[in-house]
């Protein structure tokens, strides 16, 4: 592993310095202390940005709690992200996942909006999210909040399949030093973190970490390097909170045959709360990031962005709560292409603009209904109308039904609009839709969430989805006359001619087998029928640009605490056949075994795809990598 650089090891050994003969604290509860009336009562925010209980959220919500994630031993984002049965979480190489829920993925995902602690990270240059340059300590996670379906009204365009929402810990609840230390034969990493307080009375941590993680046999020299660090403080006064957090890494992503992408970037990220006076509630919250990103030979970016948000939420009266608010993010987008990209203007200021609303209603001693919308604003086309109706009926205090109605959209991206592919033959082989508008997503759904007993809880809901408008790529008419010596082919542009409906149910159930023994199985069924309005000519298939989703995929996870100091972590995962390109249908089981010889010490052994030498999980067979049978060891040690 090469030499951390200065900041990290400054930020590392000042931490762990000022740590010394500090209090120690364990802060991962185990996940068997709690009962599953008490993971019911678990409080979420990201169903309306006001806290609820999960039991009652009227969403396809699944929710993993950070003692899920140090049980699976998950050492990045992507990773942890399997545990949650409604997201289809796949890897195509050492550093590249596709990651969504309810269809259409892509290594260049746009229907998914990816948020942590309510910090949007999702990239305007494709409206999906560079899954390489996003990390975290994991053991700072709290919770992670997985909602499958549209989030319009509260999250705005692009949340149009699902919302991830990454909610890191209080520094109240990271104190002390941390160590954390994973090697195995193709990826290893280390994390230091150092907690402690503040002269005006406010809590702190800070952290460093490093990976570095190689690519598979079959891409000899590729791999992905990645060095951050940052920080975290959060006050709190009577009523009113605040928190001041900022990251920033580098990292490095190589490829097979010498192509490598440089990613590098920083962010700030400010929030305030509190109630007032009348008893209703109010949030503030602004970012700012710098992200630069550059790859060998095809091109460079460098990207800006300002993001304010605000929040205000109300009693009217005995059975009314008023939720409203508003934001303004802007980014400044520079593109430098390489010898075969080009964006036109390279440099381009992007605005986004909102207000919403939601009221929700309570209708009777067991009805609700919650009615919102929300006015969106683009640079590309203008305001969007993101309308969302949702009914819940307690059927039993300790069952809910739920139906909802949404419309949401995916608006316009930089490459939908001015990317520019360069042809061998001179020309652009495939340019950006002049007159490409926004996707649209209309849904229904309705679900059901039960608890009928002490030791078994369950989730089912349907869902259908008709979209309009989906991206294709269409070829250009070629210039009238006949065409000059040499001139080079007419090309393709993008354009709204794709639609497609998406039939589907989910299913997962927790099991206390006994108080020591949880068993957690999820389950997704979904047909994508996806086609094409008359008059399309698509040739998108030809350059891999659509969506290639399994049928059905479930998961089978079992948390065993075998004694006071070992524990077992065991999940068995079967994923179908993707149909284009082909990938082959897979089970494959991951194992952990943990051992904590003393209360702030675990050591751990970690199996992962131990069923296969190798298997595909994504994309098509010349660039996509066999994903390896994996052993590794984990050592956390707390101070």
């Amino acid at each position: 592993m090469r030499k951390l650089p200065f900041l990290i090891h400054f930020i590392a050994c000042a931490g762990l310095l000022h740590g010394a003969g500090a209090r120690a604290n364990v802060d991962q509860a185990s996940l068997l202390d709690f009962s599953l009336e008490q993971l019911s009562d678990i409080v979420v925010s990201s169903v309306s940005r006001q806290p609820a209980r999960l039991a009652d959220a009227p969403v396809s919500l699944y929710v993993i709690a950070g003692a899920d994630i140090a049980r699976a031993g998950a050492r990045s984002l992507p990773e942890a992200l399997r545990l949650a049965p409604n997201l289809q979480v796949a890897r195509s190489d050492g550093g590249t996942y596709a990651i969504t829920a309810r269809g259409f993925a892509s290594t260049i995902e746009n229907k998914l909006l990816v948020l942590i602690d309510g910090r949007s990270v999702y990239s305007p240059l494709f409206s999906g999210v560079f899954w390489d340059t996003q990390d975290v300590v994991m053991e700072d996670i709290e919770r992670i909040e997985v909602i499958s379906g549209p989030g319009a009204t509260i999250w705005g365009a692009n949340a149009v399949n699902g919302v991830i929402n990454i909610i890191t810990r209080n520094a109240a609840n990271s104190q002390g030093a941390l160590l954390s230390l994973d090697a195995g034969r193709r990826e290893r990493g280390v994390t230091v973190r150092q907690g402690g307080k503040l002269d005006g009375g406010g809590l702190y941590r800070v952290y460093a970490k490093a990976s570095d993680i190689e690519d598979f046999a079959d891409a000899p020299g590729g791999g992905l390097e990645r060095r951050q660090a940052g920080f975290r403080s959060d006050w709190k006064s009577g009523t009113g909170a605040a928190s001041l957090s900022a990251d920033a890494y580098r990292g490095s992503l190589q490829r097979r045959g010498g192509g490598e992408t440089r990613a590098s970037g920083a962010n700030l990220l400010g929030r305030a709360s509190g109630i007032l006076a009348d008893g209703s509630d109010w949030r503030i919250q602004a970012s700012l990031d710098h992200t630069e990103r550059v790859q060998s030979g095809t091109g460079s970016q460098r990207l800006d962005m300002v993001d304010l948000d605000m929040q205000h939420g109300m009693r009217l009266g005995a059975s009314h709560s008023l939720a409203w608010g508003g934001g303004y993010r802007h980014a400044w987008d520079r593109v430098s292409g390489g010898s075969l990209l080009a964006f036109f203007p390279a440099d381009k200021n992007l605005r986004w603009a909102n207000v919403f609303a939601q009221d929700k209603m309570q209708l009777s001693s067991t009805l609700r209904m919650s009615i919102g919308v929300k006015l969106e604003h683009n640079t590309y086309t203008g305001m969007e109308k993101l309308p969302s109706m949702r009914m819940v009926w307690n059927a039993s205090p300790t069952s809910v039904l739920w139906a909802a109605a949404s419309r949401n959209v995916r608006a316009p991206s930089r490459l939908d609009r001015d990317m520019y592919l360069r042809s061998a033959r001179g020309g652009y082989s495939i340019e950006g839709g002049p007159d490409f508008v926004a996707e649209t997503v209309r849904v229904l759904e309705a679900g059901f969430r039960a608890q009928p007993l002490p030791s078994v809880s369950y989730s089912v809901t349907v869902f259908a989805s008709d979209y309009d408008r989906l991206r294709t790529l269409e070829p250009r008419a070629p210039a009238p006359g006949a065409p000059a010596p040499g001139a080079p082919a007419p090309g393709a542009e993008f354009a709204n001619m794709g639609e497609a409906n998406t039939r589907g149910l989910e299913f997962w159930s927790r099991w206390q087998v006994a108080p020591r023994w949880r068993l957690v199985a999820g389950m997704v069924l979904q047909d994508i029928d996806a086609g094409l309005v008359p008059g399309s000519r698509d040739v998108s298939a030809a350059t891999g640009i659509g969506t290639n989703d399994p049928a059905s995929y479930w998961s089978l996870r079992s948390s065993h605490e075998l004694s006071d100091a070992w524990q077992a972590e065991l999940a068995l995962r079967r994923v179908g056949q993707l149909p284009q390109p082909l990938v082959p249908a897979y089970y494959e089981l991951d194992l952990r075994m943990a051992w904590q010889p003393l209360r702030n010490v675990e050591v751990a052994l970690a199996g992962r795809n131990l069923l296969h030498r190798s298997h595909a999980e994504f994309g098509p067979p010349a660039t996509r990598r066999l994903i390896e049978r994996a052993v590794s060891l984990q050592l956390s040690a707390r101070f």
